[in-house]
């Protein structure tokens, strides 16, 4: 019953927390009162993802006839059958974290865990039963759930989260999503694309508000033209219900009250941070704004215990948990490591069009009194664009006119997520636009589009 380490949590910052200590020669649990993989694997990243690749496929088939393709008959969603899939790939992603469990050698043991003092974890499993284990290090790891507002309080049928927006029986005829960050706007798009009439409600002026404003301006038109009734600047007052729909009161940004009648309401407002009942306020573990207060290495007030993920303050990201976990980990076994650079985190949001971004916005350089060059190229000049029948799209790079500094880079388009690490490589290793226009970029790629926009910051451009 005694370990190295013992981690509290088994999602993108837990298990790998666990790897890496492995790795080094720890001894190692894992204590998970779910599936292995925490709610990325299982409820988040990945089964969202699965649900996006099928609206896609569905897009291309009922757009063949535009690369020469004829489909016979019309192409349909069997919305049972994408659900299964998306399902069937979380379990798979799970079953591969317990894979990676047993060949580090580390115990899953599956309970509810909560520290008793500072070497010390309390599990109590399905049935009730308590047993106490032992560490000298403890790593929390809990990350969070999907967050209730006051006035929209879920039910799990009528007004749902992300986890039952996975799980759907059927296809609703109508759907209200209230918050337009990257879970609200990836599922209005996955539910438009089933042929949904989609209201999306978001209370900033700009969907996925912590985008550039070009950037999400350019979002808002791709849904409006799928048929997405968009509300910027807007609130959800409150919503009735009853057996067969929910009437929701929404105040405009004229401040007029508009009643929309739908049958399903996903509450996208964000997420709450799972810190309740896990022993901090009997360790004496400092919180603050509902978020563990840890250092630059993760360590709490409390000797021996540390917080990861979504329940510290931070961009609540997979990635970024996964970091977070290998720089801890490493610090405690006494390697030598630099804290993680939280100007450089990559944010994506997966709708279609795609948006990767890294860095800062246009108007936060601004803020900031930086005197700035700010290139764009759209996707309309690209070859491979054209070619692959999506011309929609743009690359956007903003520089530190006086040193040159790559300050933020801003994609919307088909597969730009798989673009943006180049630039975050980049940006850790401090290259300049000049390096980017120097450094020979393949054609045709979408890749280029990012040259040309920093040849287009320096009054360079070739092809626009």
């Amino acid at each position: 019953m005694k370990y190295d380490v013992i981690v509290i949590g088994s999602g993108p910052g837990g298990y790998v927390a666990a790897i890496r200590s492995s790795q080094l020669g720890f001894k190692v649990a894992v204590i998970e009162r779910s599936e292995l993989g925490g709610i990325c694997l299982n409820w988040g990243c990945i089964p969202t993802k699965a649900l996006l690749k099928s609206a896609q496929v569905l897009k291309y088939v009922k757009q063949a006839e535009q690369y020469g393709v004829k489909v016979m008959g019309e192409a349909t969603p069997d919305f049972t059958a994408i659900v299964n899939r998306s399902r069937s790939i979380a379990a798979q992603m799970s079953s591969g974290v317990q894979f990676l469990m047993k060949k580090n050698k580390i115990d899953v043991i599956n309970g509810f865990g909560k520290i008793l003092k500072k070497n010390q974890v309390e599990v109590t499993n399905n049935e009730g039963n308590k047993d106490i284990y032992e560490a000298a290090h403890i790593i929390l790891a809990t990350g969070a759930r999907s967050r209730e507002l006051p006035h929209i309080k879920q039910d799990g049928k009528k007004i749902i989260g992300y986890r039952e927006a996975l799980t759907l029986e059927k296809l609703p005829a109508s759907m209200v999503v209230v918050g337009s960050g990257a879970i609200g706007s990836e599922f209005a798009y996955f539910y438009a694309s089933m042929g949904v009439q989609v209201v999306l409600v978001e209370f900033m002026p700009n969907l996925v508000p912590v985008e550039d404003e070009e950037i999400s301006r350019h979002l808002e038109r791709a849904f409006r033209k799928i048929g997405i009734k968009v509300m910027t600047s807007s609130t959800v007052e409150n919503v009735e219900k009853n057996e067969e729909k929910c009437i929701v009161h929404i105040k405009d940004g004229k401040g007029n009250e508009i009643c929309v009648e739908t049958e399903i309401v996903l509450s996208a407002v964000g997420i709450a941070p799972n810190i309740e009942n896990i022993g901090l306020e009997e360790s004496g573990i400092a919180v603050e704004k509902n978020k563990i207060v840890v250092d630059e290495f993760y360590r709490t007030n409390c000797e021996g215990i540390y917080a990861i993920g979504d329940i510290v303050h931070g961009p609540a990201l997979a990635h970024v948990a996964s970091r977070e976990a290998i720089i801890c980990v490493e610090k405690i076994a006494g390697l030598e490591v630099q804290p993680m650079d939280y100007g450089n985190i990559p944010g994506c949001t997966y709708t279609s069009p795609e948006i990767a971004s890294v860095g800062l916005t246009e108007k936060a350089a601004l803020a900031q009194g930086k005197e700035i060059l700010v290139g764009k190229f759209p996707f309309t000049a690209s070859g491979k664009a054209t070619a692959s029948g999506n011309r929609d799209g743009m690359a956007k790079v903003i520089f530190d006119k006086q040193t040159g500094a790559w300050l933020g880079c801003h994609l919307i388009g088909d597969n730009v997520t798989e673009m943006i690490a180049g630039v975050v490589v980049a940006r850790t290793k401090k290259a300049s636009g000049h390096d980017v226009l120097k450094s020979v970029h393949p054609h045709p790629t979408l890749s280029e589009t990012i040259m040309e926009a920093t040849a287009a910051a320096y009054g360079e451009v070739i092809h626009l």
